[in-house]
C-alpha cells in the first residue's frame, strides 16, 4: 500500500518537473545523463514532499473512517500499523532526500572530475562523494560546537557519538524549527496574497466598466505598437526589445479584457465574489483556531504538541464535530499549505525561485524541490502547534524537543496570530490609505507601492497614460 501511494506521487511529481523543466537541457552527452540522474533525485524529493503534505489529512480522514465503520471487511487494511508505518516512512525519507539526495543531486550537477583524472561520470561520481563527505563533516562540527555552547554537558556531548539515534534526529528537529520559522514568514503573508492571486485567475464582476471601449482603446494601442515594430513610424523614442516588451504586455492585458468580456454573467457576478468570501472565512476560521488554542496553552497543559498521547487510531474522533470538524482540520491544512507556497514566492529574498513553464534549469529545479520540502514536513508541526488539528504528531514528528518548550509554542501562537491580522488589515485597508495618503499630499514621498508604480508608468504610443 504504502508503495502504490509513493508510485502515484511519483508521476504525478514526475510530470509536475517536467512540465518546468527547460527543454534545452536534454542533450544526448555525459551532461544529459547528469540531469537525468538529477531529475530522478529532484522527483523522489517533490513526491516525498507531497506525502509529507497528505499526511496529516490521510491519517485524520482515516481516524473518521475506522471510528464509523470499526468492522467492514473493505477497509482492514486501513489500520493503526499502516498509519504509523507511513509517519515513520515520511520521516525517514525526509532525512534521506535533505541530508543526502539533495545534496548529492547538487554536487552531481555541479561537478567536472578532479584535476589529473579521466573525464566522464565515474570521476564526476567520485568528486561528488568527496564534497558529501566534506559537508558531513562541516555541519558535524557546527552541530558539535553549537552544543557545546548551548548545553556544555559531559552527557550531552556524550550523545553526539550515537549518529543515527540522537545525532540525525537532533539536526532534523533544528531543521524543523527553521522549516516552521520559513512557515511563520510564508503563510501570513499568503494568506492575504491568496486574494490577489484569486482574483487573477478569476473574472471580476463589471460594475461601471465598458468592456468593448476598453477592447477598442487597447487594440489600437496594439496596432501602433505593431507599426512602430514594422518601421512605419520614424520615431525613434523606444528601441527594439522594449517595443517588443510592450507589444506583449498589451497582448496579454487584451487576452485578458477578451475573456472577461466572453464570461457569462454567473461566472463574473457569482463564482468571484462567492470565492472572495470563501477565502475570508477560511483565513477567519484559522484565525479563530488559533486565539483559542493560546487560551488552551495558558489554562491546560495537554494542548501542548507534545502534550499527552491520544486514544489512539480509530478509537475516539479528535473532533468535537465529529466527520464534519474533521473535513473542516483537512480543508484548512490544505489552505495553509497553498498559502505558504504562494507567500514563499512572494517574499522578495525567494522571488528569483519562481519556476517558469518550459525555461527553468536543474539547479533551480533542485532549489524549489528542497524549499518545498522543508516547508511541507514543518507543515504537520505547524499545524498541531497551531490547533488547527488535535491529531497527535507521530514518528520522529512527535519527538522534536522544543515541542515541549511552553514558550517556544505560544510565542509562535502569538505571533502567528498577529502577523496574519496585520497583514490582511493592511491588505483591505490600503485602498483606503492611499486616498488618504492623496488626500494629505503624502502620495509624493513614495509611501505605498502604488503611487510609486503610477508615477513610474510609461506613457503609452499616444503619450498620455491610461489606466484601464
Amino acid at each position: 500500500i504504502c508503495f502504490l501511494l509513493f508510485a502515484i506521487l511519483y508521476v504525478v511529481s514526475y510530470f509536475i518537473i517536467t512540465r518546468y523543466k527547460r527543454k534545452s537541457d536534454e542533450q544526448e552527452d555525459e551532461d544529459a545523463i547528469v540531469n537525468r540522474i538529477s531529475l530522478f533525485l529532484s522527483t523522489f524529493t517533490l513526491a516525498v514532499s507531497a506525502g509529507a503534505v497528505l499526511l496529516l489529512p490521510f491519517s485524520i480522514i482515516s481516524n473518521e473512517i475506522l471510528l464509523s465503520f470499526p468492522h467492514n471487511y473493505y477497509i482492514q487494511w486501513l489500520n493503526g500499523s499502516l498509519i504509523h508505518g507511513l509517519w515513520n516512512l515520511a520521516s525517514l525519507f525526509s532525512n534521506l532526500c535533505l541530508f543526502v539526495l539533495m545534496p548529492f543531486a547538487f554536487f552531481f550537477l555541479e561537478s567536472e572530475g578532479f584535476a589529473g583524472l579521466k573525464k566522464g561520470i565515474r570521476a564526476r561520481i567520485l568528486e561528488t562523494l568527496v564534497m558529501l563527505l566534506l559537508l558531513a563533516l562541516l555541519i558535524l562540527g557546527i552541530v558539535w560546537v553549537a552544543s557545546a555552547l548551548i548545553d556544555n554537558d559531559a552527557a550531552s556531548m556524550e550523545s553526539l557519538y550515537d549518529l543515527w539515534e540522537f545525532y540525525l534526529p537532533y539536526l532534523y528537529s533544528c531543521i524543523s524549527l527553521m522549516g516552521c520559522l520559513l512557515l511563520l514568514l510564508c503563510t501570513p503573508v499568503g494568506l492575504s496574497r491568496m486574494f490577489t492571486v484569486m482574483g487573477q485567475l478569476l473574472v471580476k464582476p463589471t460594475i461601471l466598466e465598458d468592456l468593448d471601449e476598453q477592447i477598442y482603446i487597447i487594440t489600437l494601442e496594439e496596432e501602433a505598437l505593431q507599426r512602430r515594430l514594422n518601421g512605419l513610424s520614424s520615431s525613434v523614442e523606444y528601441n527594439v526589445m522594449e517595443l517588443e516588451q510592450e507589444l506583449e504586455n498589451v497582448k496579454t492585458l487584451k487576452t485578458k479584457l477578451e475573456r472577461r468580456k466572453k464570461a457569462s454573467a454567473w461566472e463574473r457576478n457569482l463564482v468571484y465574489p462567492a470565492v472572495m468570501v470563501l477565502l475570508l472565512i477560511e483565513t477567519s476560521i484559522s484565525v479563530l483556531l488559533v486565539a483559542c488554542n493560546i487560551l488552551c496553552l495558558l489554562v491546560d497543559e495537554t494542548a501542548m504538541p507534545k502534550g499527552t498521547r491520544g486514544p489512539g487510531i480509530g478509537n475516539a474522533s479528535l473532533s468535537t464535530f465529529g466527520f464534519v470538524g474533521a473535513a473542516l482540520e483537512i480543508i484548512l491544512i490544505f489552505y495553509l499549505m497553498v498559502s505558504s507556497v504562494v507567500g514563499f514566492y512572494s517574499l522578495r529574498f525567494f522571488g528569483n525561485f519562481t519556476p517558469k513553464k518550459d525555461d527553468t534549469t536543474m539547479t533551480k529545479i533542485i532549489g524549489n524541490c528542497v524549499s518545498i520540502l522543508v516547508l511541507s514536513s514543518a507543515l504537520p508541526v505547524m499545524s498541531r502547534t497551531l490547533g488547527i488539528t488535535r491529531f497527535d504528531l507521530l514518528g520522529d514528528f512527535g519527538r522534536f524537543n522544543w515541542l515541549g518548550n511552553f514558550y517556544i509554542v505560544l510565542s509562535y501562537n502569538l505571533l502567528f496570530a498577529i502577523v496574519t491580522t496585520l497583514c490582511l488589515v493592511r491588505k483591505f485597508t490600503s485602498a483606503v490609505r492611499e486616498e488618504l495618503f492623496k488626500a494629505l499630499g503624502l502620495h509624493k514621498l513614495h509611501l505605498s507601492n502604488t503611487s510609486r508604480d503610477s508615477e513610474t508608468a510609461k506613457p503609452s504610443v499616444n503619450g498620455h497614460q491610461k489606466a484601464l
